[in-house]
């Protein structure tokens, strides 16, 4: 796809429009991972409200990273001449009434329909922000607009949880969502505002979406993606219930814990991205590995008490905090383009939903500790295939 640049001004006051549009982005990526991930600390409260089990309510997860996948490429190819601010704002509205609606949701199937609605923003929310950088910053500063933007996909995804469930434990989670809604509803203001008018480019075509599977760096990319974020959510979407189960932990040390956990993967996500402009492969072994340790040893360890399974969950929110960062580093490396990114958030989110689904079959059909070691198998593929990767880019250079 061809790359329509917006002039910015080279005046301070340009500058400084040019990165408040930069922000606001990065809040409203902030704001969808948000909505996506909020279930995982609600799990145990929605399920008793709404009278459904644990792995029924983790559908809350499955549903919008199906349709999240599938939106994706499909938005990418299909808004062919919307201007991309419009587009924008239009999800970002369609967020805040999705999240409205699961607030009021008296039955569990309105509450799915609710997240469907969640999983069409998230998708095209994906796909076009993280275009955003080259067209709002010049050439020289696109690389720090683009951490920018992508940082408020690492940080909601080991935040937003947490932030979720705190906001749950002392009003209910229906308030949680209700509090993203009013925050998509203000991101969709300040995108209008802030944002300068992005002209609709050249649509990208589906075969543009095909040769990303067809190159053989980008497609190793896509099935580590798929490995590693499979087998973190399998496990991480039940993780309150094994806390609350095996642990013994009560309902506010699960948001202390979960808090940990959040601030651990922010500086997981750091750490990794500067190691990982330099071998992606390598730092993404060594976060699956340690992911493996995570979450195989919860079980046996975390059953000792509260204290024993914070541990491993600072471990595991270290490693799991790197894993976008050097994800999307290791696709830009491999030759990903405006295409790449569209699969790999198709990947990303269709394995979030195969995740929470398997753990959920896992914790219903054998235990809760079952869709640990769920997770910590397929981390540990994922491991087993970045290594190969990692090891042919070595001899190869």
């Amino acid at each position: 796809m061809t790359i329509t640049r917006t002039t910015t001004s080279a005046t301070p006051q340009g500058v400084r429009a040019a990165w408040l549009a930069v922000t606001t982005v990065a809040v409203g990526t902030f704001t969808v991972v948000t909505s996506e991930m909020l279930p995982v600390g609600l799990l145990t409260s929605i399920g008793t409200e709404l009278e459904v089990s644990e792995g029924a309510a983790g559908l809350t997860m499955t549903a919008p990273g199906l349709v999240a996948a599938v939106s994706a490429p499909l938005l990418t190819v299909g808004a062919r001449r919307l201007d991309r601010r419009t587009v924008l704002c239009g999800l970002m509205a369609l967020l805040a009434a999705a999240n409205l609606l699961a607030a009021v949701a008296p039955v569990h199937p309105v509450l799915l329909g609710a997240r469907v609605l969640t999983g069409v923003s998230i998708g095209g929310l994906w796909a076009f922000a993280l275009a955003m950088a080259a067209r709002l910053v010049p050439g020289p500063l696109v690389g720090r607009a683009t951490a920018v933007i992508a940082s408020g996909i690492a940080v909601a995804s080991v935040l937003g949880v947490p932030a979720g469930t705190l906001v749950s434990t002392s009003a209910g989670w229906r308030a949680a969502f209700v509090a993203v809604a009013l925050l998509a509803a203000v991101t969709c203001v300040a995108l209008a505002r802030l944002l300068p008018p992005l002209p609709a480019e050249r649509a990208g075509r589906v075969s543009d979406l095909w040769r990303v599977w067809r190159s053989g760096p980008l497609r190793t990319v896509l099935i580590v993606t798929a490995l590693v974020v499979t087998g973190h959510f399998a496990a991480y979407t039940y993780v309150r219930p094994f806390l609350e189960q095996v642990a013994g932990t009560s309902a506010a040390g699960v948001g202390a814990i979960l808090l940990g956990y959040g601030l651990a993967g922010v500086l997981g996500n750091f750490a990794a991205g500067a190691r990982a402009a330099r071998r992606p492969a390598a730092v993404l072994v060594t976060l699956a590995v340690l992911i493996v340790a995570a979450t195989a040893a919860l079980p046996p360890v975390g059953a000792a008490g509260p204290g024993a399974a914070a541990a491993l969950l600072l471990l595991w929110g270290v490693a799991y905090g790197g894993v976008s960062v050097t994800l999307q580093i290791w696709l830009v490396r491999a030759g990903g383009g405006e295409a790449g990114t569209a699969m790999l958030t198709a990947v990303f989110n269709a394995a979030i939903a195969f995740g929470a689904l398997a753990g959920g079959l896992a914790v219903d059909g054998v235990s809760v500790s079952a869709a640990l070691w769920l997770g910590a198998g397929l981390a540990l593929v994922s491991a087993g295939v970045a290594g190969i990767a990692g090891r042919r880019t070595t001899s190869g250079s």
